[in-house]
């Protein structure tokens, strides 16, 4: 026989706080993050230490940040230094990046397809090559489905 189920102790949970589209992550004011050190990005770039300069410039990403001044700055530092690889070493730099570092890389190439610069498309085009061909089809969906932004 069917329990009888007259209670309504189920009801006194609030099914509006767990909406997806009302959630708060908490560490989001905690982390505001500010993005890469421009100058020490420079500096590393005038040093000709590009692979140091690269991972600076991917450390400290603002994707827990609202503020589109932050975002759009550490888009140019990253531009910046993708811009100044040579061909030959990008596939290079693309292996020594995690899973996460290159969906973020990804994200930082789709960025820059959306505002292109002078030759900046063909620049990405092949560091979309070389991030395609060690991340995988995977790092697409997970770049393109993603909440967080670059």
């Amino acid at each position: 026989m069917a329990k009888n189920t007259l209670s309504s102790r189920f009801r006194k949970v609030d099914i509006d706080e767990y909406d997806e589209n009302k959630f708060v992550d908490d560490q989001e004011e905690a982390a505001e993050q500010q993005g890469p050190d421009e100058g020490e990005v420079d500096s590393m770039l005038r040093q000709g230490d590009m692979l140091r300069a690269f991972h600076a410039a991917l450390r400290n990403s603002p994707v827990n940040t609202k503020n589109q001044a932050v975002k759009e700055r550490t888009q140019g530092v990253v531009l910046k230094v993708l811009t100044s690889f040579k061909s030959s070493e990008i596939e290079q730099a693309v292996r020594t990046l995690d899973r996460n570092g290159i969906d973020l890389l990804m994200k930082y190439i789709y960025k820059g397809f959306e505002k292109p610069t002078e030759n900046s498309s063909a620049i990405l085009l092949l560091w979309h090559e070389k991030v395609l061909a060690y991340g995988g089809l995977g790092s697409i969906v997970r770049v393109l489905t993603a909440r967080k932004t670059v």
